[in-house]
């Protein structure tokens, strides 16, 4: 017999209400020959759960149901399947970047660019790149996301560095507490937020200083490709450093400031149930006048 589905239950920081927590039952069980995917497509557009622009959180939803199903509560939810591995359709670029290693003085490269990744194939590679190189792997990013190669000036190079942009955490005390935010106001001004996740200076590329400028360039790129995309004008940067790892020289030397220690628990870990390492908290403002946007009463058209 199906574990009932508890009550208080909430999404995105919305509080679900009994009628919905029935509707999505009821959805989940009568419609359960769709994929868990066009399911959660189905509760965004019935229950209007949306971003700023107008898209559907349809990924949210996705992983909300699947964790409503780890905890017993919607057992017919037919199974995730796996997918099937497909041989890389790219050229990877990493076996000739590995025979060359790029050094020497930043101003040899420049101007660097931030290049946007739209593209499927070089989302595959990023991925690789990502899950190869990367201390923590690639893991599949939660709500909205940009993903950027840094490239030098010389268009035969591969890339130097990979970036990815994602959905802030939803609660952080200490990140919290320096905002000055209450729950109510952090819940509806969220989005406001952005979250570096991944930062990777690929290990063929030891070009000093690189990784400061290349952040100083991305606190200046972000706020025009963010709105382009989902509607929302970002104004506060934030990102996780693990201390057993990094000191978080590159962030301290673009002006971003350490504002305290996380719990020691996944960012989206709503359940309280994965024990991490404590990671140091670092904010960069986007806008000179970042907190009163983000302790406004509302978010203001555009913003």
């Amino acid at each position: 017999m199906p574990v009932p589905i508890r009550s208080g239950l909430s999404f995105c920081g919305h509080a679900l209400r009994e009628d919905e927590l029935d509707l999505i039952r009821r959805i989940t069980r009568e419609f359960a020959n769709l994929t868990v995917t066009e399911l959660a497509a189905t509760l965004c557009e019935l229950l209007q759960w949306r971003r700023p622009n107008g898209g559907l959180k349809s990924r949210e939803c996705y992983q909300f149901l699947l964790e409503l199903q780890r905890d017993g509560w919607l057992p017919w939810l037919p199974a995730v399947q796996p997918r099937r591995r497909r041989d890389p359709s790219v050229a990877p670029e990493r076996s000739a970047a590995r025979a060359a290693v790029l050094s020497g003085p930043l101003d040899e490269y420049r101007p660097i660019r931030l290049e946007l990744i739209d593209d499927p194939k070089q989302r595959r590679l990023f991925r690789q790149y990502i899950q190869e190189h990367h201390y923590l792997g690639y893991r599949v990013p939660y709500g909205a996301q940009m993903r950027y190669w840094v490239r030098a000036a010389q268009s035969d190079l591969p890339p130097l560095a990979a970036l990815l942009f994602t959905s802030a955490a939803w609660r952080m005390a200490p990140r919290d507490r320096y905002i000055g935010w209450s729950d109510e106001v952090r819940q509806r001004n969220l989005p406001l937020v952005i979250n570096n996740s991944r930062f990777l200076i690929f290990p063929w590329t030891r070009i000093p200083h690189l990784a400061s400028h290349v952040l100083a360039q991305a606190a200046r790129q972000l706020p025009q490709d963010w709105p382009a995309r989902y509607g929302v004008e970002p104004v506060l940067m934030e990102t996780l450093v693990d201390p057993e790892r990094y000191r978080g020289t590159c962030y301290r030397a673009a002006n971003w400031r350490e504002v305290g220690m996380t719990q020691g628990r996944g960012r989206m870990d709503r359940s309280h149930r994965r024990a991490e390492v404590p990671k140091q908290i670092f904010l960069f403002p986007l806008h000179r006048h970042w907190r009163q946007r983000l302790c406004a009463a509302e978010i203001r058209p555009g913003h």
